[in-house]
């Protein structure tokens, strides 16, 4: 077959495999290499079911479909390759004309369709939220400063049996106060300082620091991929994101603990498209895999909107800042959530190292 040098199947923007009589790989596109973290060279000859993996009975149906030479569409299924978690992808297989009995195989996972208008809605919530932000803190907290300095008065002439009236509103204005503090703090931000950063020496210290405190009772595991580039970002911000999901995987854990996975894995097929209309790749992926009680239902679509929480008293802004620090990164971050596997998925930029010797000298 020639078709691995035609430049119109090397320009295909999505997973392209041809399928043999034999039901072996006979060829695979660049994005196709890329989706399944191998190369063509190790990928041609293998039988096809045995690289990749849906969730649905599709050996049957794939013979019928070369037998009555019809195409075959799959949509929402889950497709992995045993190098990379599983996405739910739209599966198109048809004949491949001029060759008896070979088949096309397409691969479109959803999550890419969804990036082009993730990052927009992100970063549109978080300018809202940092406007709330504003208002709140110039109304609200010096109105509260005074109830609670007249409740702290008050409580110096009344008896004993009504004092926790006045400590009531002394402690429900703190708290409101600290949710202003924590509202200003995701209005703050500052724009990411980004530069070269090995991201498993920011995974070693988030983890460090969970299990000396709020991580404690969890065990976490890691696995990385030593062979992992530098990545483009802000240490400090993305120490941050981590740690801040690290304390959800921990509190959704029962007393007696549960485990949390540090995963991390090189994928070029990611890619998402900038504010300026530039695509931008995202190679470098880190999951958080927790086997805790997963999200609730209702608002697993919305965690990363502001005030959207699970949680009992929850601000529901942490996840809103995490969402706001890979956004500003150029970077995607996604959830899967069912009882018992929570995994968050952050997709980042690599750092592109100008070779030697291309720099100016400064005279």
């Amino acid at each position: 077959m020639t078709v691995q040098t035609d430049p119109i199947w090397s320009s295909l923007p999505v997973p392209a495999l041809l399928i043999d009589p034999d039901e072996n790989i006979g060829g695979v596109n660049p994005a196709a290499e890329g989706f399944m973290n191998s190369s063509a060279k190790s990928l041609i000859g293998q039988p096809i079911w045995d690289r990749i993996h849906v969730d649905a009975p599709l050996e049957e149906s794939l013979i019928r479909a070369r037998d009555h030479g019809t195409a075959l569409f799959v949509n929402d299924v889950d497709v992995g390759t045993g190098n990379r978690a599983p996405l739910v992808c739209n599966l198109q297989i048809a004949p491949l004309q001029g060759q008896q009995n070979w088949m096309i195989m397409l691969i479109s996972p959803r999550e890419l369709a969804g990036r082009m208008t993730q990052n927009h809605s992100v970063k549109s919530a978080a300018k809202s939220a940092i406007g709330m932000a504003e208002m709140l803190a110039h109304e609200i907290k010096n109105p509260l400063a005074g109830i609670t300095g007249a409740a702290q008065l008050l409580s110096m002439s009344l008896p004993p049996e009504d004092l926790e009236f006045t400590d009531l509103i002394v402690e429900e204005t703190r708290r409101i106060v600290k949710l202003l503090e924590q509202v200003e703090q995701f209005g703050n931000l500052s724009a990411p300082e980004r530069r070269e950063v090995n991201i498993h020496d920011v995974l070693d210290r988030a983890r460090r620091s969970a299990l000396l405190g709020f991580g404690g009772h969890m065990t976490i595991v890691e696995d990385y991929d030593p062979s992992l580039p530098m990545a483009l970002g802000d240490p400090d911000q993305l120490l941050q994101v981590v740690l801040n999901l690290l304390k959800n995987a921990s509190e959704a854990a029962d007393s007696k603990g549960g485990n949390i996975r540090l995963h991390t894995y090189y994928d070029h097929s990611f890619r998402t498209r900038r504010a300026d209309g530039a695509t931008q790749v995202l190679p470098l992926q880190i999951e958080v895999i927790d086997d805790g009680k997963g999200l609730p239902p209702e608002i697993a679509g919305d965690v990363f909107d502001p005030f959207v929480s699970g949680k009992e008293n929850g601000t529901g802004l942490g996840l809103a800042l995490v969402s706001k620090i890979i956004s500003d990164h150029d970077g995607w971050i996604s959830v899967d959530s069912v009882p018992g596997r929570t995994v968050f998925r952050i997709s980042l930029p690599r750092a592109v190292t100008k070779p030697a010797g291309t720099a100016q000298e400064s005279k």
